[in-house]
Order: structure tokens, then sequence, then C-alpha cells
């Protein structure tokens, strides 16, 4: 029998991540389950499995992924970081989120029901990306304010992140959602991501 290469390990990997993010976007938290990817994909469920013990573990792969991405972004940001420029270091930021509504959307509304249903091992590998992200956005703070005090820039990452895991409710609508606003007489404006988080930026900085 061919020897499996890690390569083709993480290629299948990623093959049943791709067939979560699709049903993830199109049919929500609920929907997505064994069962679904794998008629999505190639994998029996049993194969399945053998990469991951629960729907969550898949989710929080997903997570992950999106995650990684943005820490790419992050870092982009910080190399072109200016001292006491705020509006710029709080767009760079802010863009920085332009693609990441899927972090944003399982992280704001799933993560917490997912954290029970995964292995600790696995939710580790999450809070490593974690803690990276603050240690990336404490550079960013000190590169924009070398004169911030620890207290200054704690208060800074606690904070934004804090509006990271609220903030999707506030952007991103359903049309039923749009409906039910407008039926309750609920006042609502149109936003992005970008713009509540540039505004957020602009207060936080340090």
């Amino acid at each position: 029998m061919p020897k499996v290469t890690e390569e083709h390990k993480e290629n299948r990997k990623q093959e049943i991540i791709d067939a979560c993010e699709k049903i993830y976007k199109e049919r929500g938290f609920t929907a997505v389950n064994i069962k679904e990817i794998s008629t999505a994909t190639s994998f029996t469920r049993p194969a399945i499995y053998s990469y991951f013990e629960t729907k969550d573990e898949i989710l929080l792969a997903l997570l992950n992924r999106e995650y990684t991405k943005w820490l790419t972004s992050l870092e982009e940001a910080e190399q072109q970081i200016k001292p006491n420029n705020r509006e710029d270091t709080a767009s760079l930021i802010a863009h920085t989120l332009d693609e990441r509504e899927i972090l944003l959307r399982i992280q704001n509304m799933n993560l917490f029901e997912m954290e029970i249903n995964c292995r600790v091992e696995r939710l580790a590998e999450f809070k490593v990306l974690y803690r990276i992200a603050v240690e990336r956005l404490t550079r960013i703070a000190q590169e924009f304010n070398p004169h911030s005090t620890e207290e200054e820039i704690n208060h800074f990452c606690m904070n934004f992140n804090s509006f990271l895991f609220g903030v999707y409710p506030f952007v991103y609508h359903t049309e039923k959602q749009l409906e039910a606003m407008k039926l309750a007489k609920v006042p609502h404006s149109e936003t992005t991501i970008y713009e509540m988080a540039y505004e957020c930026l602009l207060k936080l900085l340090p």
C-alpha cells in the first residue's frame, strides 16, 4: 500500500474544511454535521472521524484557518504603521477585517458552544492563534505610540478583542432579521465592519 504523505493528509483535511465552510455560509451552524459534509465531499463518515471527532472541531479548524489569514493581514498592517497617526493606524487595522466575515460570525455566534464539544488540545490550537493576534496588536499599539504604558496597551487589546467578539450582529443581517426590525420599528442604518472597527479603533488606540 503506498505511503500517505503529510501533504496528502493536509489536502484531505482542507477538503473537509472547505465543505464545512460552504454549508456554514449557506445554511448556518445547525446545518453543519458529519453526514452533510460526507455528502459534499469524497469522504465516508468514518473517514471524516479519522481527522475530526466532532462537527465542532471542523468548525474550529475553519475558524483557525480564518484567523491565520487575519494574522497575515495584521502583520502586513504592522509594517505600515506610522507613529502618532491615529486615523491611518485605525484604518490599517480596520481593513484587516474586510474579508473576515466567517471569522467574526463563528467567533461571535458559535464559539462558546463549539468549545464545549472540542478536545482541549484542539481548542488550545485556537488559543495560540488568539495569543499571536494579541501580540501583533500589542506591537501595532507600540509602533503607533512608543510612549504608551503597558496598562494602556493591555486596555486597548482587551477592549478591541471584546469588540471583535460582539460586532457581527450589528454589521451582518439576514433578510428575515431586517424584516423583523422593520416590523418592530427598530431604527437601523447600514454599516460595514470597516466603518465599525475604524470608529472603535479611533477611540481605543492608546
